[in-house]
């Protein structure tokens, strides 16, 4: 089956500075001994994954995370367990003024045999720059690569942005921004990762949106992975995820439902917390909810308290705003959200709220939300479907409201990606549809702050923005539960979702 498709963008789809691990450490590691994998050859894994391929495994939507998770793409930099950039392709960076940064390429190898070069390398990006739409990470940011032969070792990629971009070593973290060979692109750009990326596993098939197939890749820079490759079960339902792994049918299961983690024996489940926030998204373009009046009618409608409490039974957060609790600083930098709109009278208006079953707790907070919403006045038809079937549609504006589990640091791991790609006129990831000036101008000041505690005052002064026109209500902060095997140790519970297999998981 042929890997390449014209690219959509990016769902679906965290932060927690309590996570002290290295990055050849990762993340914290599963539970359990090494279990009869051969100390030669290992065992092979066997992993559900809660997302089918809805771009048929393109580097740059949805998708790049599938391969960043399954260990196959890496870009120049990674994020450490403090949310700060960390070498991974790129051994080493400086900037040289406020646009240009040098970035040092380590010693590397791509699955087709070929070298990792600075020409490769900014051939790669280059492509993930001309890649229409723009991957989330790019949002707002125009940027070049030419290599530089000049640096010595393995030489260096020097990479210049239009405008000054102090976050951009956490940019080129992005999943979306992953380096592949230059066999890897066709006439007109399309990537196609099977074989041509830098990982521990070398995609090597794929059947449809069931499963894939992933061979160790020997010629890793960072040391041969433990398993000799990886079966990848993508199961949509989370209750068949869970009694997969109940029933020894697979290795590792993510996002165990909340109703599926205290079935599971002991110590074959995690709880990570995360920087993922579930939101109500509210159509600010058209339909019903064009009308600021009768979004700030479906914004007071809901309660919010009941879901973290009874939908997730405790393994979430109520909503406070855009960022969680994980996003440590955010708290106590929270700008209050005044002049909010007087709510209208619904009577009787009909809007389509729509979510997916991927996570399994999403039908049940919009069947909550749909009762909350007609209490106050509205009609309301109910739509749910799994993720890709939908995600044309809520792009394109088709539902008044769409219920989404998005991670804040998902894209580049600063927090002003997410306001720019989801909230902004010209964001590739607006579900709500949300156009507004005082927005804009609100994330294009925190673009450009280049201090930390600048950025992050910028940052909360957005949100409170971007709440104010009542396009988003923020719901609950989840924590994700990952079912791990008895005999299996080594799973990366990654606080940012990008990672959950590597070098040293085995079984």
């Amino acid at each position: 089956m042929s890997l390449n498709r014209r690219p959509r963008l990016l769902a679906a789809l965290l932060l927690t500075p309590l996570l002290s691990a290295s990055l050849a450490g990762c993340f914290a590691s599963g539970g359990g001994d090494g279990g009869t994998a051969d100390a030669k050859e290992g065992s092979r894994l066997r992993v559900a994954l809660a997302f089918p391929p809805a771009e048929n495994l393109s580097p740059y939507g949805a998708d790049a995370t599938i391969l960043s998770r399954l260990g196959v793409t890496e870009g120049l930099t990674a994020l450490d367990a403090n949310g700060a950039a960390a070498p991974a392709l790129a051994a080493s960076w400086r900037r040289e003024d406020d646009r240009t940064w040098l970035f040092t390429l380590r010693e590397a190898a791509f699955q087709d045999g070929t070298d990792v070069t600075p020409a490769a390398v900014a051939a790669s990006l280059t492509h993930a720059v001309e890649a229409r739409p723009a991957p989330a990470a790019l949002s707002g940011v125009t940027l070049t690569a030419q290599a530089d032969t000049g640096a010595g070792g393995a030489g260096a990629v020097r990479v210049t942005t239009k405008a000054p971009d102090p976050v951009l070593p956490l940019r080129l973290s992005s999943p979306s921004l992953a380096i592949l060979s230059p066999k890897a692109y066709d006439a007109k750009g399309t990537a196609d990762p099977a074989g041509t990326a830098t990982g521990p596993f070398e995609l090597t098939g794929v059947e449809g949106d069931t499963s894939a197939r992933l061979d160790r890749f020997d010629d890793y820079w960072g040391g041969r992975a433990q398993a000799s490759g990886i079966d990848a079960r993508f199961i949509a339902d989370g209750t068949a995820r869970a009694n997969a792994l109940r029933t020894g049918q697979i290795d590792v299961a993510e996002a165990i439902p909340v109703a599926q983690a205290a079935t599971l024996d002991a110590g074959t489940h995690r709880e990570t917390a995360t920087t993922r926030t579930t939101s109500l998204l509210l159509n600010a373009r058209s339909g019903a909810l064009k009308d600021p009046f009768l979004r700030a009618a479906a914004r007071a409608a809901v309660d919010t308290s009941v879901l973290a409490k009874n939908v997730y039974e405790g393994h979430a957060d109520a909503g406070a705003g855009i960022y969680g609790p994980a996003v440590t600083w955010a708290a106590g930098k929270r700008v209050p959200s005044t002049g909010a709109t007087r709510p209208g009278k619904p009577t009787g208006t009909s809007i389509t709220l729509a979510t997916y079953d991927n996570r399994p707790e999403l039908p049940e907070v919009a069947q909550v939300l749909k009762q909350q919403l007609e209490k106050a006045g509205f009609t309301v038809k109910l739509t749910v479907g799994e993720y890709s079937r939908l995600e044309s549609d809520a792009l394109a504006g088709k539902f008044d409201a769409f219920v989404l589990a998005r991670n804040t640091l998902v894209d580049t791991g600063d927090p002003v990606a997410v306001l720019a790609g989801d909230h902004t006129c010209g964001g590739g990831y607006n579900l709500a549809q949300l156009c507004d000036k005082a927005v804009d101008a609100a994330v294009a000041k925190a673009e450009g702050a280049a201090d930390t505690a600048e950025r992050q005052d910028a940052v909360m002064a957005a949100e409170a923005a971007i709440l104010r026109t009542d396009a988003v209500v923020p719901l609950v902060h989840q924590r994700v539960i990952t079912g791990v095997g008895p005999r299996v140790s080594g799973v990366l519970l990654d606080p940012y979702e990008r990672t959950l297999v590597g070098t040293g998981t085995r079984r």
